[in-house]
């Protein structure tokens, strides 16, 4: 081994070690002491849930930075290491933190007197922020400054309920990318997604129910619960997941409730997915940077409306090709009004879709830049809970998230 791989094995190492008795508001600290004697200093910087600002942890003179308009904020949307300069530390590595597809921030690199900015330092940095991802994501569970950094704007009540019931926006594997927004992220209430991968199967959920309000949350985690709970009791018929969603609705006292969803399982292997729409806007198919069509299904009632008994729901297959995308949406998308009045529309929902295939995005960017084309539509404040979940079938699409290292070293 090198004496530059000891060093960095020596960097990680600390980094593991004192992690385990290091709180979330020490995360910069602990990485800026691990990298110290090698040259570096580092500040962690982290996303917040709606994706505009990037917030330093910690004490540091780092100030927040918009995540759109500056170097930082391209690294963190682009996967890319970028190199850039700053009047007390000199040149600056901006690494996206991010790790099985999820990204969470950047980490902030000052290079030091004699340190050179090349491909193994990139790989190095790569390595360590993908490590900072996974202690970010635990202590997130445990630390409310690092919660409050990832909401910017306190949470209302039924949002801090369902964020805590949410899997991680994007999931990845080399096979699929699976990522999903939601947005008023301080306020959203009946809107959410779910998803889950056991082998070569990922079941996905998107979910909208009525109201804005704690009972349209409670009705909300009632339904993902119900389906949890099936799936993790053997059950796969996506039907029967639906009406074990019914049950434990129905069966709460108060006011009737109700959710429209989509539920679907893909066969990553195969690329066959299968899908069940209870009252809930068709998935998009995208087909060669194309929105080939709605997946057609026939209707079945929202969760926890009695289904007549002569309707028999009915779940429909799609065979995707290699490259497809399927997106999922709540109304709150298509039914963002302007100051005019006007729709933001399925059209503008399909050229946007269009033009981020033909871009070669990866799923959460187009996601993100989407969400923020429906806040510009209207007026940057929602009047109704949106929701986004995107599934890209395709054994490259991960790459889109983490360009190549080789392409990221200074010429």
């Amino acid at each position: 081994m090198t004496t530059a791989s000891t060093a960095w094995a020596q960097v990680l190492a600390r980094v593991v070690d004192e992690a385990h008795l290091t709180s979330g508001d020490q995360l910069s600290a602990l990485v800026d002491g691990a990298v110290r004697p090698l040259g570096l200093g580092a500040d962690v910087l982290v996303a917040d849930l709606a994706q505009r600002v990037l917030t330093p942890v910690g004490t540091t003179a780092v100030a927040p930075l918009n995540v759109v308009g500056t170097l930082a904020g391209h690294a963190y949307q682009m996967g890319e290491i970028l190199a850039g300069t700053d009047h007390s530390d000199g040149v600056v590595l901006w690494t996206p933190i991010a790790g099985g597809g999820d990204r969470t921030g950047v980490l902030r690199v000052a290079l030091g007197e004699g340190v050179v900015d090349d491909l193994e330092l990139r790989q190095r940095l790569w390595t360590l922020a993908g490590l900072v991802n996974y202690i970010v994501t635990t202590k997130l569970a445990y630390s409310d400054r690092l919660r409050r950094l990832r909401s910017a704007v306190p949470l209302s009540a039924a949002s801090e309920l369902l964020w805590q019931l949410l899997p991680p926006r994007t999931f990845a594997t080399d096979r699929v990318v699976v990522s999903a927004l939601l947005e008023p992220c301080a306020r959203v209430a009946g809107d959410a997604y779910d998803y889950n991968a056991e082998d070569q199967v990922v079941d996905l959920a998107v979910f909208d129910a009525a109201g804005h309000d704690i009972n349209a949350c409670l009705t909300t985690a009632l339904a993902i619960t119900g389906i949890r709970n099936g799936r993790r009791a053997g059950e796969t018929d996506l039907v029967a997941l639906a009406e074990r969603a019914d049950e434990l609705i129905i069966a709460q006292h108060g006011p009737v409730q109700f959710a429209t969803a989509v539920l679907t399982r893909l066969d990553t292997e195969a690329g066959i997915l299968e899908y069940l729409i209870a009252g809930h806007p068709a998935p998009l198919l995208i087909r060669g940077g194309q929105v080939v069509k709605e997946l057609p299904a026939p209707a079945r009632a929202p969760l926890s409306v009695r289904v007549p008994r002569d309707e028999v729901p009915v779940v429909m297959r799609e065979q995707l090709e290699p490259g497809d995308q399927v997106l999922m949406y709540t109304d709150g998308i298509t039914e963002a009004r302007d100051a005019d009045g006007e729709f933001f529309g399925e059209k503008r929902l399909v050229e946007f879709a269009e033009h981020a295939a033909a871009a070669q995005l990866s799923a959460p960017e187009t996601l993100r830049r989407l969400l923020e084309a429906v806040l510009d539509h209207q007026g940057g404040k929602l009047q109704d809970d949106a929701s986004l979940l995107l599934v890209d079938w395709d054994r490259g699409a991960h790459a889109r998230m983490f360009p190549g290292l080789a392409h990221q070293a200074r010429s």
